[in-house]
């Protein structure tokens, strides 16, 4: 659970999610990326090394360029950790509504209009 609060606090950066954003369409070169954003090309490196270090971004080499793309083993991960936080929330939510109703059904109410 503690990575994942370290891929989901990675997130909380509206130029992180932008950078994400960007390779969803495939692996770009920092030079690219900041050709896409509104933020220097530094200023994205430094970006890119705060996805890296959480996780959601891979880098490779071709040559002398520096290519970075989406890690979907990341991507996955978080997926599953929300759909599981969901399925708490439906369970739960489940539980609540049939305890309500099983109140309404033992109230006073209920039970005279029964007769």
């Amino acid at each position: 659970m503690a990575n994942q609060m370290h891929q989901l606090a990675a997130l909380g950066d509206g130029t992180r999610r932008s950078v994400l954003e960007a390779l969803r369409g495939g692996a770009l070169t920092v030079g690219e990326l900041a050709e896409r954003l509104p933020v220097s090309r530094p200023a994205v490196s430094q970006h890119l090394r705060a996805l890296q270090d959480a996780g959601w971004v891979v880098d490779r080499w071709e040559g002398t360029r520096h290519y970075f793309s989406i890690n979907a083993a990341t991507v996955l991960e978080t997926r599953r950790y929300l759909e599981s936080m969901w399925q708490d929330a439906m369970q739960a939510y489940a539980h609540h509504v049939s305890t309500e109703e099983k109140k309404r059904d033992r109230s006073p109410r209920n039970s005279d209009r029964r007769k």
